[in-house]
């Protein structure tokens, strides 16, 4: 299948590539209702605003929102492994190296992105997966991620029972400098995220609307259209 777009050089004949497989697009769907569902019961489970009339082990309400906030975060901490171990078992476009700007030219493209991206440059760098810019902020967030994890680890063992299998990652408490410094510290990562995923809808916003590539489709079909000159390009 393809596709033709407008160029200053003319029409530009487009082809159908095969870009995010499945693995891939489901750990993103994975992640962005994880991300929902936590965001949403942490900031209650720190600042608690449902207040329901009656005895309380009867509107167990704390309990149900850490029960929610749990079982999510293990959804979510098995998608993000899950997902460094397809870092290394994808294709081109989901491995390590497409998300570490090693070379000169990631390098180069990394910088020209941010100006196109400000709409300081006509053209962004040609690449069907991950232009350097968005790789290396991926590579960054799932750094954050580890460390939500980490620090969801460590405040959930003050909770967990004594035989619980939690309470081998007690070890993480002083390593975080205690337990208010790993509740700051996992806090501060929730806004980090919120800010990227402010910043990646804008990304894939203006990709799709001004590079006509499939940007948003790609997430649920793994395909985007890219000019044939292009297609294999790094």
């Amino acid at each position: 299948m393809s596709a033709t777009a407008d160029s200053p050089a003319g029409p530009v004949a487009k082809e159908r590539i095969y870009v995010w497989e499945l693995p891939v697009r489901l750990v993103h769907w994975v992640l962005f209702f994880a991300i929902l569902i936590l965001s949403g019961t942490g900031y209650y489970i720190g600042h608690p605003f449902i207040s329901v009339p009656g005895p309380a082990k009867e509107h167990f309400v704390m309990g149900t929102v850490r029960a929610i906030h749990l079982y999510t975060a293990i959804f979510f901490s098995a998608a993000v492994l899950f997902r460094i171990y397809w870092f290394f078992a994808g294709n081109r476009y989901a491995r390590l190296p497409d998300f570490i700007p090693l070379s000169r030219r990631r390098w180069r493209g990394l910088w020209r992105t941010f100006l196109y991206y400000c709409f300081l440059r006509p053209h962004p760098e040609v690449y069907p997966g991950h232009d350097a810019l968005a790789a290396s902020t991926y590579g960054f967030i799932f750094l954050i991620y580890l460390l939500l994890i980490a620090t969801g680890l460590a405040l959930y063992t003050v909770i967990a029972s004594v035989s619980s299998p939690f309470q081998l990652f007690d070890f993480l408490v002083p390593l975080f400098g205690g337990l208010q410094m790993a509740r700051l510290i996992h806090h501060i990562c929730m806004y980090v995220v919120f800010i990227f995923v402010v910043i990646h809808i804008y990304s894939v916003v203006l990709w799709s609307l001004i590079e006509d590539s499939g940007e948003i489709d790609s997430i649920f079909n793994g395909h985007k259209f890219w000019p044939k000159r292009k297609a294999g390009g790094a």
